[in-house]
Formats: structure tokens, C-alpha cells, sequence
């Protein structure tokens, strides 16, 4: 193993400064960080899988080892071995965030023993911070753009200016 490879799988939806900090700080851990745009089957999906790319893309320009791919209807371990990804990263908020992603790590690891889950703990200002809270925020016209990223923030209020 040369290169030290991260997947940094989730729906994004929307992308959040979390998410951003998560992968600024696992850029400077890893050679190369790739943000993988998952198909969350529990989840109806705000914006599509090419408008997230594209908004993550434009989010995270400034980090020259950092690339953006839309992957679904795969096992993360699977996409992580096709990318030549040893590690998954997940940004950890709190205890719950822990158990979950606890879990699916255990999981992972099972499914194949050479993949290894680097959990990063959230900075606090983001600790509160969900995808699902933005857009319900966003929804009412409130301002999130102190949550995400100006780009996601432009794109929210574009979506829900068409919808009211």
C-alpha cells in the first residue's frame, strides 16, 4: 500500500461545513481523499447526485487531493476496493453519531478485513449540524448560511424560492 487512500462516503444532501471540515482535516491525514456521493435508500434524495458533485466540487476546490465521485446500488467496502481505498472516514457529532457509525465500521471490517473506518470527531461548532436540520431550516426561509458552504447556500435558496 503506496498510497494512503480515504473514501469519504454520504449522501450530502445538502454538503455542510461539517462535512467540509471533516474533509479538509482527512486531507491533510491522506495522500488522497475521495468524497464518494452515495445513494442513501432511506432517504429521498433534495438535490441530485450531479448537483451534490457539483456543489462539493466547488466547496472543496482549495484542496488539491481531494476529488469528488457519485457512486449507488454498491456495498461501501466494495466501491472503497475499486477506488483503492483503505479507509473510510466518518465524521462522529456525538454518541449517537459513535454507536451508529460503530457498527457499520464492524460491519465493514468483517466484509473485508483490509478496510479500516477513521473516525473524526466533529469541531463543536459543527457538532450540531445535520443535513436534515438545513434543509428543514432552509425550508421556512431561515438563513443556514453560517452551515454550509456559499455555494449550498446560494442552491437552497435558489430550490426553495422555486417552491414557495
Amino acid at each position: 500500500m503506496d498510497k494512503k487512500i480515504a473514501l469519504f462516503p454520504g449522501s450530502f444532501d445538502p454538503f455542510t461545513n461539517g462535512h467540509l471540515n471533516t474533509v479538509e482535516r482527512a486531507s491533510v491525514l491522506f495522500d488522497e481523499v475521495i468524497v464518494g456521493v452515495f445513494t442513501n435508500t432511506t432517504k429521498k434524495s433534495f438535490f441530485s447526485a450531479d448537483e451534490k458533485k457539483q456543489l462539493i466540487e466547488e466547496s472543496i476546490e482549495h484542496l488539491a487531493n481531494v476529488k469528488v465521485v457519485i457512486k449507488s446500488e454498491d456495498l461501501t467496502v466494495n466501491i472503497a476496493k475499486e477506488l483503492d481505498a483503505h479507509f473510510l472516514i466518518r465524521g462522529v457529532r456525538n454518541n449517537l453519531d459513535y454507536e451508529y457509525e460503530k457498527n457499520i465500521a464492524s460491519m465493514n471490517r468483517q466484509m473485508d478485513k483490509e478496510i479500516d473506518t477513521v473516525f473524526l470527531l466533529a469541531d463543536e461548532e459543527f457538532s450540531n449540524v445535520s443535513s436534515s436540520m438545513i434543509k428543514e431550516i432552509a425550508s421556512f426561509q431561515g438563513d443556514v448560511s453560517k452551515f454550509v458552504p456559499e455555494q449550498v447556500n446560494q442552491a437552497l435558496l435558489k430550490r426553495y424560492s422555486k417552491k414557495g
